[in-house]
Formats: structure tokens, C-alpha cells, sequence
């Protein structure tokens, strides 16, 4: 699989470009999507596109925040000290998507980012934060009492990264998506690293948890099976990893499932009477095991890679 398309909605709103001729009368009631056509654009180009943003946005800024390509992104990280230094004017900011970009921009695997901790420290009212790409991205474990959603989508995810949102106290969070991907590409997390997030202790809202697109999809789902998160869980998203038959006997022989209302298992190394057994066996939920992969001679595969 390959991110072809651009989010049309993001936070619940219609999706605009920051120089669309034709402008809501309420900026407040779109996202905005901030984004260069020039691939390599300098770094002057895109300030200049984001202060005319807050220009059309008014004095609060606006409400939710789409980032597409800032120029270079495959080289260059997300100027991230330009929304810190701008945080007087981005008062409204609720929702944030640092580097949406389709795979014909940019491949996932060559985003480069940064150090995101400044955006959380800067925006304490942030309720939203997706960032996709991993290459340099860091995070320091932090509190934060806004945050209700928090997606990482990537290639490989760092182990420090993932060890940082274990380890960061967000008590409000509803919503974690972590996309773990291959050692190749940098996702050289295992399941020991999941283990504070599979507590749950600094995590108390949380219903909803993902850890997608996973190399090591077997090792998640045995850790998943015995997790204490879990029995308080309503989604559970395991989704386009290499999920095999001792994941999936994993999470049939481990802690009851059936208090979920979905379990997406989607991309998967089932075969056919496997698939249907899971569907079987948890009866009143939602179990996606649609999109069958066959395993090639050198392995199996995450959905998103490069």
C-alpha cells in the first residue's frame, strides 16, 4: 500500500488550502492545509505562505492544522520552531498534522523530522496530533494534559520514540496510534519497548489503541494478549502488519477479546478457516480480516514500508 491521497476532512472539518481563492467566511469551521508545490522551495518560501495563514486565519489563528510538504522535506525537518515562536498567534489550535504528504511527494520512509516536544510544551490546549515520518524524529517523555489524540505514522519507528509516549504521563489521551513499521527503515522497536503503554498506568482514558503496520506484528500480538490495557480497550487496531498464525493464536488463547467492539486485523498472513475462526470465537465484535497477503520467498511484509 502506498499513501496516494490527501486527507479531505481532518478534526471533524472540510480540508482547505491556505491560498484557496475562495475562502470560508468562518476560518474557524475548516482545517487548513499549509502546503509548498515546489518540492525544494526554501525555507523563506514557506514563512512567507504561513504568515499569510495567520492573516486569513485572524488573531487566534487557525482551530485545525494540516502541514504538507514545507519544502525538502526529505532533507530538511519541519521548521518546528516556527509554530513555537508563533504560539501567541495560534491560540485557537486544537488539531495538528505535521507532514501529510502522499508517497509522490515524499516517501514516508525520507520525511524528515524532528524534536516534536516543543509543539506539546508550546500548545497545552493541543487536543490532536498526528505526524507522519520518523527520519530524526524525537520525542522527550512529558505531561500533557490536553492531548486526547496522538497518531504516529511511519516506516519504522525509533524505539526511543516509542519508549518516550510509554513513558510520558497523558492522562486525557483517548487515542494512541503508533505505526511501528521495519528495522529497515528504522522501526527497530520490540515488545519490551510497548510494555509501559501496555500497563496503561500513564495512560488512563485511553479506549482506543493501534500498533500498525508492525514488522514484528507476532511479538505485538503475544504482548497484546496478556496486556492490561486491554480489558479496558473498546477498539484495538493491528492492522497492515505481518501478522501471522501464532499472532493470531496468540490473541485467541490469551485474556477475553469480546468486550471489544472492533478488532482490525486487516493485512494479514491468515489463512481462510483461521480468519473465519477469529471471527467466530468473538462474537458481538467488529473483526476485520479483510485483505489476505501471501508471503513471498523472502518474507512477510508491513502495508507501508518505504
Amino acid at each position: 500500500m502506498t499513501i496516494n491521497d490527501h486527507l479531505q476532512s481532518f478534526a471533524g472539518m472540510p480540508v482547505v488550502a491556505w491560498d484557496a481563492e475562495d475562502p470560508p467566511a468562518d476560518p474557524a469551521a475548516v482545517t487548513w492545509r499549509l502546503e509548498l508545490e515546489d518540492f525544494e522551495a526554501d525555507e523563506d518560501e514557506f514563512v512567507a505562505a504561513f504568515d499569510k495563514l495567520l492573516e486569513r486565519t485572524g488573531p487566534a489563528g487557525p482551530t485545525a492544522l494540516i502541514i504538507g510538504e514545507w519544502g525538502s522535506a526529505y532533507e530538511r525537518a519541519f521548521p518546528v520552531d516556527l509554530l513555537v515562536q508563533h504560539a501567541g498567534r495560534l491560540g485557537a489550535l486544537r488539531a495538528l498534522f505535521i507532514g501529510e504528504m502522499t508517497y509522490e511527494q515524499c516517501e514516508i520512509s525520507w520525511i524528515q523530522q524532528g524534536d516534536i516536544t516543543p509543539v506539546l510544551t508550546a500548545f497545552p490546549a493541543l487536543e490532536q496530533l498526528w505526524v507522519r515520518g520518523a527520519e530524526s524524529l524525537a520525542l522527550t517523555p512529558m505531561r500533557h494534559d490536553g492531548l486526547r489524540e496522538l497518531v504516529l505514522q511511519s516506516g519504522g519507528l525509533p524505539a526511543d520514540v516509542v519508549r518516550a509516549v510509554g513513558a510520558s504521563d497523558l492522562p486525557n489521551l483517548t487515542h494512541l496510534e503508533l505505526w511501528l513499521g521495519v528495522d529497515q527503515y528504522g522501526g527497530d522497536a520490540r515488545a519490551d519497548d510497548l510494555a509501559p503503554i501496555l500497563a496503561g498506568r500513564s495512560l488512563p482514558a485511553l479506549t482506543r489503541l493501534g500498533l500498525r503496520n508492525a514488522e514484528i506484528a507476532d511479538e505485538v500480538a503475544a504482548a497484546v494478549a496478556a496486556a492490561p490495557i486491554v480489558a479496558r480497550l473498546t477498539e484495538l487496531d493491528l492492522s497492515m502488519g505481518a501478522l501471522s498464525a501464532a499472532g493470531a493464536e496468540a490473541l485467541l488463547t490469551g485474556q477475553p477479546l469480546t468486550h471489544l467492539s472492533r478488532l482490525d486485523l486487516s493485512h494479514h498472513f491468515l489463512d481462510p478457516e483461521l480468519s473465519q475462526r477469529l471471527v467466530d470465537e468473538l462474537p458481538g465484535v467488529t473483526v476485520d480480516v479483510s485483505d489476505p497477503q501471501k508471503e513471498e520467498e523472502w518474507g512477510r511484509y508491513t502495508a507501508v514500508a518505504e
